[in-house]
């Protein structure tokens, strides 16, 4: 695969939907003062990480953008789509992530971004009234205006590759429907402004019609559809997603494989978030929490594997809860209580109290995931990208196989993929090779 991948020449744009919300504007900004020298990618696995190659005896670790031909930061040019009609400098501010000591060196260059009107339906995330949108007499009109919008972005910015990334709001739970199920029917469904095409999966369809490849940031079920799954094949682009993984389940995928790599039980695991950013408010939907909700329950389950350790974990509670609380703005405290058994089955608890800044966790998977995504389209890697789902709550995966949560479980296989591309030898870290006469 090494000799079949393009090389990264030109300018790699991206195209974000949600362009002035608090992740946006967070991994914007930044983007900006790593350009300038000013800003440290800490969190980003392709800027700061490195890989080991052969033996540990070797002592071989390139940074991970030093041994895979990625995309120079410095070549890539920001584009996107907002229900809000503000130029970035304004929308960071109100976002309140970042400090305005760290913004003001940046003021020329966000001042100068500005984001494209958006595909926006209320029906679809209640608790926000876009004032900056498209119309159109179908879905199908609105997506043709953004692949309108795609061409004229590559025409103006002189990108020679587009990545696509929702970092938009969660919109209301929804179900697989018949209408997502072929090419034709979907296609037919916007023509006829079938409910169940949500707008994240508009934007999906314009991007794999545009040879796009598309991430997706939320647990919307967006481009994770039998239909667009589909034409992402036909297409030849990568796709990838659910739901970037940054506070409270990023614990739990850390917590959950200890608990089971050493056979301790679960009673029970009840978890609940203050955030008052933007993303509290349309979580403080029930409609909108729904979908976050079934993204954020089902790590457990499929780590745990209940039905093959019934002993240990099939009859635990998990409870997960998400209260939207203003003052804390972007500075999401997430507390989890654990009550876990071990030996004689005497009971024990863990605490764990998060406070973080989700933004500030977002921001460099968005990087990484641009980056990655990149490389494998070069590399000729179509449809669902199950190594990025590193980055993901809910990994999209193919029917025949359950998702993997397991967070040590999936840098591995990140790292073995691009060991792979490269084409040197995967670790198995078997290491018996030490001990053998």
């Amino acid at each position: 695969m090494k000799d079949t991948i393009a090389p990264a020449k030109g300018k790699l744009g991206v195209l974000v939907v949600g362009m002035n919300g608090a992740v946006a504007t967070t991994f914007i900004a930044g983007l900006l003062a790593l350009k300038k020298g000013t800003g440290r990618p800490f969190g980003s696995l392709t800027q700061m990480g490195t890989i080991r190659l052969g033996k540990r005896s070797d002592m071989n670790f390139p940074k991970i953008k030093n041994f895979v031909p990625l995309a120079d930061i410095k070549d890539i040019i920001i584009g996107g789509w907002d229900i809000f009609d503000q130029n970035l400098y304004d929308a960071a501010l109100e976002a309140s992530v970042l400090d305005q000591k760290d913004l003001d060196p940046l003021r020329k260059e966000l001042e100068k971004l500005h984001p494209m009107p958006a595909v926006f339906d209320n029906y679809y995330v209640k608790r926000l009234n876009g004032t900056y949108i498209k119309s159109g007499v179908t879905k199908m009109d609105l997506a043709e205006q953004l692949r309108a919008d795609i061409r004229e972005f590559k025409t103006k910015s002189g990108v020679d590759r587009v990545v696509m990334i929702w970092c938009g709001s969660t919109e209301i739970y929804m179900g697989r429907d018949s209408v997502h199920e072929t090419i034709e029917e979907f296609e037919t469904g916007m023509v006829e402004n079938n409910v169940n095409i949500a707008p994240s999966m508009i934007y999906a369809y314009a991007s794999l019609m545009e040879s796009i490849p598309f991430a997706n940031g939320a647990p919307n079920l967006t481009v994770d559809i039998p239909a667009l799954e589909e034409l992402a094949r036909q297409k030849n682009v990568a796709i990838a997603g659910k739901d970037f993984k940054t506070g409270q389940t990023l614990i739990k995928t850390v917590i959950a494989p200890m608990l089971k790599a050493r056979m301790l039980g679960l009673s029970g695991w009840f978890s609940t978030n203050i955030l008052g950013n933007r993303d509290g408010e349309v979580l403080d939907d029930p409609y909108s929490f729904k979908t976050k909700e079934e993204s954020k329950l089902s790590v457990l389950e499929y780590i745990l594997q209940p039905d093959l350790y019934p002993d240990l974990y099939k009859n635990f509670y998990h409870k997960v809860r998400i209260n939207y609380y203003p003052p804390r703005g972007d500075s999401k405290e997430g507390w989890d209580n654990i009550d876990i058994f071990g030996w004689m089955g005497y009971p024990m608890q863990i605490k764990i109290d998060f406070l973080c800044r989700d933004s500030i966790l977002a921001a460099p998977i968005v990087l990484d995931l641009v980056l990655f995504l990149d490389l494998a389209q070069r590399a000729g890697m179509k449809g669902i990208q199950e190594w990025l789902s590193f980055y993901f709550k809910s990994p999209m995966h193919a029917p025949e196989v359950y998702p993997e949560h397991d967070l040590f479980i999936q840098q591995s296989k990140l790292k073995n993929t691009l060991r792979h591309m490269m084409g040197e030898e995967l670790i198995t870290h078997l290491g018996i090779e030490y001990y053998e006469d």
